[in-house]
């Protein structure tokens, strides 16, 4: 097994004044790539890094605006691209973009970055791993998690929903026309977007190519979501919700979701003792941690975890 060191990490060209790219190796030996918002040192040692963990197929570019602005208020940022999105390489074995596959992969990230106290902010997906998480960290090592509309059930109909477009169409000739689509898809779930909003997205999602644009994940992902219909299970992980019953928690709802029922959220509320939902308007799956309002609901709670 190829375990990484630090000697493994290396920077992969800058990515702004104040974030840098990185890559490890996992076991299996693919050349894994995250990204890291620094602050001020003095600053750092008082608050826990902050471990960004991406949406099924998004990648790191998503945790852009929240990074920044967390960077300036003194925290440590680290964004991961799972295997087969963002900068990491796809793997050939489509099988391994599952999540316990994905959980080592993390895990030996937060080994390369010496991470000894830290707090989770997981979108969708991420937010699964974080429950996974709390029963190999506990609470001494992962201090808080901040779930960005993801919950221990979760709703069939946005599972199809996803599965309808997962890898179907990755090439656009243009920004602007991956930016008409996703609002052609996504407008009712996000009612306050400009034309601006979705111009912008479509530059998270995607990554100039030749004349147009291309979608930063491997199409293969697809297989992943193969026979979800209206037969599959309801997915329900209670039980890895349990695990964070002693981790401070912040739920964040998007208004429109159709993954995350505000009935799951008041359940998650009710059996978890120290659990906090801030609910964003206008936004449905998932929200995109651009505005003033959930930023600073995600400061307020991460202030409380710091030494």
């Amino acid at each position: 097994m190829n375990q990484p060191g630090r000697d493994d990490m290396k920077a992969a060209g800058n990515t702004g004044p104040a974030s840098r790219t990185f890559t490890w190796t996992s076991r299996d030996g693919l050349t894994l790539s995250g990204r890291e918002w620094r602050p001020d040192v003095e600053e750092q040692r008082r608050h826990p890094t902050i471990l960004c963990l991406t949406g099924l197929s998004r990648n790191t570019r998503d945790f852009n605006d929240i990074a920044t602005f967390l960077q300036m208020k003194g925290y440590h940022v680290v964004a991961l691209d799972y295997r087969g999105r963002g900068e990491s390489a796809w793997d050939p074995e489509w099988h391994n973009y599952a999540i316990p596959v994905e959980g080592h992969d993390i895990d030996d990230a937060i080994e390369v970055l010496g991470l000894n106290r830290f707090a989770i902010l997981g979108t969708s997906r991420g937010g699964l791993h974080a429950m996974a998480m709390a029963h190999r960290y506990g609470p001494d090592r992962m201090v808080g998690a901040i779930l960005n509309d993801v919950g221990p059930h979760l709703e069939m109909k946005a599972i199809h929903r996803i599965a309808a477009s997962l890898g179907k169409k990755m090439q656009y000739p243009s920004f602007e026309a991956l930016a008409e689509q996703m609002e052609h898809m996504l407008g009712p779930q996000f009612s306050s977007f400009s034309k601006q909003d979705w111009f912008k997205l479509s530059h998270q999602l995607a990554s100039s190519r030749g004349d147009g644009c291309v979608i930063d994940y491997d199409p293969a992902l697809a297989h992943t979501l193969i026979g979800q219909d209206d037969a599959s299970p309801v997915p329900d992980i209670w039980h890895l919700y349990e695990a964070l019953e002693n981790i401070p928690l912040l739920i964040i709802h998007g208004e429109l979701s159709d993954l995350l029922s505000r009935e799951t959220c008041d359940k998650m509320l009710a059996t978890h003792p120290d659990a906090k939902l801030v609910t964003v308007r206008g936004q449905g799956h998932a929200p995109v941690l651009w505005d003033d309002e959930t930023q600073q609901e995600i400061v307020s709670f991460l202030g409380r975890l710091s030494a």
